[in-house]
């Protein structure tokens, strides 16, 4: 009889540790914070005539916004694939995961490298990296030039930082898979030459799109990226 109710009382003990752990679950999923869609620090229209206002309310409030909403929905479905232990759910969810994902990452750097008071050249120290790295700024910006728009299909074109060899690196990315997810390299600069990002304006002409895009590069923000990149 002993050993009916000493089993009675560990399965009952097993069953309010497993109700437990759910609700723990349950609540840690609630309680996480969701991604929302980053403010722009200047107006639609700000970056005209290089990028215009139509594109780029189109871009970020519609694009962009629906990344970070279909990467909501999918870090919760994951959460619950966790909770249930369910691995192939878990797989399955893996490539929605990395797309939304990185054009939620990919989109919030790019607005930052752009600005109504962008164009020119770095300064300082990134400069003495381009210059180190590529022979001189027109070089660098030829050289991610062709990388971009010989992206085939939808992509981005980068700069990044080599951590390991402490180098600029050139690259490119196929859909939105995010540069350091991907490549190990640190984005200082992106590129976005999905169509969405220039069709309107620039039709099919992509070469045309890169060219302009030079004259709204926010180098302030791409140094202060250069600087984090190599603490």
């Amino acid at each position: 009889m002993s050993t009916t109710m000493n089993m009675l009382c560990r399965v009952g003990q097993i069953r309010r540790c497993a109700a437990s752990l759910s609700q723990t679950i349950n609540q840690a999923a609630a309680s996480r914070q969701k991604h929302t869609l980053p403010d722009l620090t200047y107006d639609y229209g700000a970056l005209e005539p290089h990028i215009n206002a139509e594109i780029m309310q189109l871009h970020h409030s519609k694009h962009h916004a629906t990344y970070v909403n279909n990467l909501n929905v999918t870090e919760e479905k994951y959460q619950e694939a966790l909770a249930k232990g369910d691995v192939t759910a878990q797989v399955s969810l893996q490539p929605a995961l990395k797309f939304n994902g990185g054009g939620h990452i990919n989109h919030s750097i790019f607005w930052t490298n752009l600005s109504p008071n962008g164009g020119g050249e770095p300064q300082g120290e990134l400069m003495e990296a381009i210059k180190r790295d590529f022979g001189s700024f027109q070089k660098m910006k030829e050289r991610m030039s062709a990388a971009t728009v010989a992206v085939q299909g939808s992509g981005w074109g980068w700069l990044g930082y080599d951590k390991e060899s402490a180098r600029l690196r050139i690259a490119a990315c196929a859909n939105q898979d995010p540069l350091m997810g991907t490549t190990g390299l640190i984005p200082l600069l992106g590129i976005d030459v999905w169509e969405h990002a220039y069709y309107l304006q620039y039709k099919n002409v992509r070469p045309d799109y890169v060219k302009a895009i030079w004259n709204v590069i926010n180098w302030e923000n791409v140094s202060e990226r250069l600087q984090t990149a190599k603490k």
